[in-house]
């Protein structure tokens, strides 16, 4: 069985995945990538200064254009931003969920 999970414990404003413009098969990847920089900017309230400072220096990485990036390079910082994102708990589950997302459209 597959599909969507998302289990969200307390918090305030909790949106989950929101799929703007049908399924996440119908999203591009340019799409995928601006949900994750909308996710991004609000878990960087979230974390220590270090861990927003690795977000930030993801960001480079994440936004490039596919031919301008190795994609060990954008794997690597989809990774970290992840991994951050784990680390809140709740807050970062969109961010870990936006991440895979992301991952699959672009075929990792």
């Amino acid at each position: 069985m597959s599909g969507d999970t998302v289990n969200m414990f307390g918090g305030q404003g909790n949106k989950g995945i929101v799929y703007e413009g049908g399924s996440p098969a119908a999203r591009s990847p340019e799409q995928a990538v601006r949900e994750l920089l909308a996710l991004l900017a609000e878990l960087r309230a979230h974390v220590p200064p270090e861990s927003a400072r690795c977000i930030d220096s993801s960001l480079a990485a994440i936004t490039a254009d596919p031919a301008a990036v190795e994609p060990a390079e954008r794997h690597r910082a989809l990774m970290a931003v992840a991994g951050i994102a784990a680390t809140v708990g709740a807050v970062g589950v969109p961010v870990v969920e936006a991440v895979r997302a992301l991952l699959a459209l672009l075929g990792a």
